[in-house]
Parts: C-alpha cells; sequence; structure tokens
C-alpha cells in the first residue's frame, strides 16, 4: 500500500483524532486542520499523535479560503459542531461550516486532485417515518427547528458534494454517520453515553430525556473509523450508512450503565427537546453489500472500553 498524504477537517475532535492516529498507524502523512471551536485540547501540540513526524497541525477556521501547498491525495471532511449542545449554542458557525466550510474544502479537493469524503449524518433523516432508515430515504427535517441549523447544514452539504462531482468529476464517498462512542468522548458532550457515563461515575442523577423510550443505535468508534475508511477506498459515489443497527432504549441504555459502572446515581426523567428523534436505527445492507463492512465490536465490550478510559481521565483508576 502506497503512503498517502491526507488532510483530515475537524481532525481535532473525537472521531477526527481517531482517524489521525488509524492514518498515521497505517504509516500515512496526516494534516489535521482545525479551529479547536468545540475542542477540550486547546493545545493539540501537546497530543500524542503531534508528536509523530507523520503529523502536521494547521489551526483554522475553514469557512475562509483554505491554502495549504502540501500535495494532498485525499481530503476527510468532518469539520462541523455534532453535538446537540454544540449547534444549538453555534448555529451560524454550523450552517457556515456546512456550506462555506464544504464549499472551500471541494475547491481544494479540485485544486490537488484529491479523493473527498464527507461526514454526513444519520440527522439528514430527521424525525424519520421509515424504519429502520435506508440511504433512499429523503427523511422528515424540521428546517426551522432547534435542530434544523445541523440537519440541513449536512444536508446541503451532500447536495453541494454531489454537485461538484458531477460538475468537475470530483471522486467523492458520502458517509452518513449513526450514533459513535468510545474512549476519548467530552464528558460534557452533551450526548447519551458520556453524559451517563459522567453522572453514573461522579455520583450525579443520570438525566433522560422524555420518558426514555426513545431508541438510538450506537457504534463502536474502532468500527466507524474502518468504515470510513473503507468507503473512501472504494469507488462508490452514493451515500453510505456507516452505523450500528443494534437499537436500544435509552432508558435500557442508562441501566446499562448503571450497571456497569456499579453506580449509585438515581435515575430522573426531564422534558424531551423538541424535534428529537424518536427512533434511530440504520439499515447497513448497502455497506455490507458495497464495502464488505459490518460493526465488530459488541456494545458491551465498546462500553467497558469507554467506561475505562472515563475513569482514568476522572482519576478514577490509575
Amino acid at each position: 500500500m502506497l503512503n498517502k498524504s491526507i488532510l483530515v477537517t475537524g481532525g481535532a475532535g473525537f472521531i477526527g483524532t481517531h482517524l489521525c492516529i488509524s492514518l498515521i498507524n497505517s504509516g500515512h502523512k496526516v494534516i489535521c486542520l482545525d479551529n479547536l471551536i468545540t475542542s477540550e485540547n486547546k493545545k493539540p501540540s501537546e497530543n500524542l499523535i503531534s508528536k509523530s513526524k507523520m503529523f502536521k497541525f494547521i489551526k483554522h477556521d475553514i469557512t475562509e479560503r483554505i491554502e495549504i501547498k502540501d500535495h494532498i491525495d485525499e481530503i476527510f471532511h468532518l469539520a462541523s459542531p455534532a453535538s446537540p449542545i454544540d449547534y444549538l449554542k453555534l448555529p451560524i458557525e454550523t450552517l457556515k461550516v456546512g456550506a462555506l466550510g464544504t464549499h472551500n474544502t471541494l475547491g481544494l479537493a479540485k485544486e490537488k486532485k484529491a479523493k473527498f469524503l464527507i461526514a454526513s449524518t444519520s440527522e439528514v433523516y430527521g424525525d424519520p417515518e421509515v424504519h429502520p432508515q435506508p440511504e433512499t430515504y429523503w427523511g422528515n427535517v424540521n428546517p426551522t427547528g432547534p435542530r434544523g441549523v445541523y440537519d440541513e447544514a449536512k444536508r446541503f452539504a451532500e447536495a453541494l458534494t454531489i454537485a461538484y462531482h458531477k460538475k468537475h468529476q470530483i471522486p467523492i464517498r458520502i458517509a452518513r454517520i449513526f450514533n459513535t462512542f468510545g474512549p476519548g468522548m467530552r464528558f460534557n458532550d452533551g450526548r447519551a453515553i458520556p453524559g451517563f457515563i459522567y453522572q453514573a461515575l461522579s455520583g450525579k442523577p443520570i438525566t433522560i430525556f422524555g420518558d426514555g423510550q426513545q431508541t438510538r443505535s450506537f457504534c463502536y468508534i474502532s468500527d466507524l473509523i474502518r468504515g470510513l475508511r473503507k468507503l473512501m477506498n472504494s469507488d462508490f459515489t452514493d451515500p453510505v450508512n456507516l452505523g450500528n443497527p443494534k437499537e436500544m432504549t435509552i432508558e435500557n441504555l442508562a441501566n446499562a450503565i448503571l450497571s456497569k459502572t456499579a453506580s449509585k446515581s438515581e435515575i430522573v426523567y426531564t422534558e424531551l427537546p423538541k424535534d428529537d428523534p424518536k427512533i434511530r436505527q440504520p439499515d447497513i445492507t448497502r455497506a455490507k453489500q458495497i464495502l464488505n463492512w459490518y460493526p465488530k465490536t459488541a456494545f458491551d465490550i465498546g462500553l467497558e472500553e469507554t467506561i475505562k478510559d472515563f475513569k482514568i481521565r476522572l482519576g478514577l483508576r490509575k
């Protein structure tokens, strides 16, 4: 396998960091582009991967013009606030990175003659009326609701990516990423797994929105990274769902975390946010057929690894 020069926008984020490490471990040169707007690590020079000679960090807002002198073979476009607490706090920035940021990154792909993969999201399906969700489903999104800034930013980004492919023949890949978890997530990420683990380990009440019967499907980070890389190395240009089709209720998730952490925290219920999806489960038939990809990590194993990481970072174990 030839060593490549690969750009990862949003490379300092949760998925981005794991992807950069995976690419470096495979012998590729990685350029990470990130403005750190949602990052806890404001000094990536202290990040372990930055000690590698194969890693280069550039602090930059991709809604501004991107100028990189290095040769680039591939671009993984991951940049965007992705957690509800982030895009609700940064609505305009989220829309701008989906539109201007994607436009600038596609322009760079055109200039460098690079392959381009955009990290889209299951949120393009909105609060789905089709279950599970195949890539052929067009979605049920409220464009003026609070989640619309993220949902529509990603839907526009997909449309722009397709337009560049058709007009400029840029080789594109579209990954629709479902809920993903693993070591390195922020304690205050705002999503269920890191939130519940942090609350359980801290002895705080576990907060469930709604009645807890809404469902999600959780994919472990190493499986997702393998899927992203398989997709990039394919020749497939239509959207591909990447996620774990094993569905569970949020209430069952909370109880699983309580059991794994042996926590005495109680579960409390609060109001469900507006437009919060009631169900979420990927149809991964296309990923299986096109990429020969499917999740391999059992949910319990992934959860144990994530809890172990949280305990270490909270100083609860060496």
